[in-house]
């Protein structure tokens, strides 16, 4: 019996609707490969700055490395998003994917033969940066390609695991690693982005979803990088979703930074300081076995606003005086709620979008979060510059009990039902 060519691609979603989500191969595949790309990346966050460190005396330099990973994320986000929508996503993760794996080589070279620069690791930040928004806008489109709908929650869950399995093991092996020999953290790297590439170039991707269904509109490059930003504003259940999401993240993501200033201060350990800020990973690690029932609990708008009000009661809990281990517990505490208030912004926001305008919003979403965490972390270093950490804390979480307040009188969120495909 033959099939018609442009049949392949129905018949293709068919299978991977019937099959379990461990079965499917093409997902297992890119759930395997952003593994390894993810773990690579936190050891990277770890080892370069320490080798700028090493090589430059310089905290200021080694601070550059991430500055300058950050300044390309925001840079480079708003336009990947349309780069992602116009061109196919499959190639798009595997150049991507060459590039990052190419960069981490040319650094282990450089090991090898004693010649590591300063310009070398930052033009390696420059691509690392550079390759997050292009490269992870194309994997979550592409995750959205190969797993049917009524899986999709699952399948954002597994993400979840991968996510922060490689935030609680990455540190410690990067650090163990470099302590045992200089060169052993960087052949780590280098093979953890080739085997993401190879990964990559195995995945197969049904033809009628693996390009833009629509044509691309009419404009200039601009206003087609800018659909992304215009589409949350537009529609204001995906406008007030994406700023209380900014706010959260404006809160949360200098928690840790707040906190290891205050075991420093207080003459802990590097070890205990590590033991610590553990928690929060392990927190989203034991987090993604409560998205499911808590997405059957609770509407979105309701969980939205339960998750945010039990992130400001967890956040003042760390300005309490009472050693390291209550902070180690407390953080653990606020990194349940993460795993499942990601895969409801996920649902909420992105399965709103047509499919062809995914990337854009995907991007310019993240570009907001980006934003947001970056005038969070400013705002403490001042706050921290001029107040007492557990001040500092509880003015974090003053903003973020406002920005609850806020969307509690949001009929909108208040309102917000789950799309059908996702119960």
């Amino acid at each position: 019996m033959s099939v018609h060519p442009g049949m392949s691609g129905a018949l293709d979603a068919a299978v991977a609707a019937e099959r379990p989500l461990r079965r499917n191969r093409d997902f297992q595949l890119l759930w395997s490969g952003s593994a390894f790309a993810f773990l690579g990346r936190e050891i990277t966050d770890l080892v370069y700055p320490l080798m700028v460190l090493a090589i430059t005396g310089s905290p200021g330099w080694a601070g550059a490395f991430g500055g300058v990973q950050l300044f390309m994320a925001l840079l480079v986000g708003i336009p990947a998003g349309s780069v992602a929508d116009t061109y196919d996503r499959r190639k798009l993760l595997i150049v991507m994917e060459t590039a990052r794996a190419t960069a981490s080589a040319s650094v282990l070279a450089a090991v090898l033969l004693d010649a590591v620069t300063l310009p070398h690791l930052l033009g390696v930040a420059v691509v690392v940066g550079t390759v997050g928004p292009l490269g992870g806008s194309a994997r979550m489109l592409l995750v959205r390609a190969v797993v049917p709908p009524r899986q999709l929650t699952a399948a954002l869950t597994q993400e979840e695991v991968r996510t922060h399995a490689a935030a609680l093991g990455g540190p410690p092996l990067g650090g163990l690693l470099y302590s045992g020999a200089t060169l052993l953290p960087f052949v780590a790297t280098a093979v953890s982005f080739t085997v993401s590439l190879i990964c990559a170039v195995f995945v197969r991707v049904p033809r009628r979803d693996d390009t833009p269904a629509a044509p691309v509109e009419e404009g200039g490059t601009v206003r087609r990088a800018l659909t992304g930003l215009v589409l949350l504003w537009r529609v204001p259940t995906l406008r007030h979703s994406t700023l209380f999401a900014a706010a959260l993240n404006m809160v949360t993501a200098p928690v840790f930074l707040i906190v290891l200033v205050m075991l420093d201060r207080a003459g802990a350990s590097p070890t205990m300081i590590g033991l610590t800020s553990a928690g929060l990973a392990v927190g989203g690690l034991a987090g993604t076995l409560l998205v499911r029932p808590l997405h059957r609990a609770f509407s979105p708008g309701t969980l939205m606003l339960v998750l945010g009000a039990t992130a400001v009661a967890f956040i003042s809990a760390l300005a309490l005086p009472w050693g390291a281990w209550w902070l180690a517990s407390a953080l653990f505490l606020l990194g349940l709620g993460g795993p499942s208030m990601r895969v409801l912004v996920d649902i909420l926001i992105f399965r709103q979008v047509p499919d062809e305008q995914r990337g854009r919003t995907f991007t310019a979403f993240m570009t907001v979060l980006g934003a947001g965490a970056s005038l969070g972390l400013f705002a403490s270093g001042q706050l921290l510059e001029r107040l007492p950490a557990a001040y500092a804390i509880l003015t974090l979480a003053g903003v973020l009990a406002l920005a609850v307040g806020w969307a509690f009188t949001d009929r909108r969120i208040r309102e917000a039902r789950w799309p059908e495909e996702s119960r």
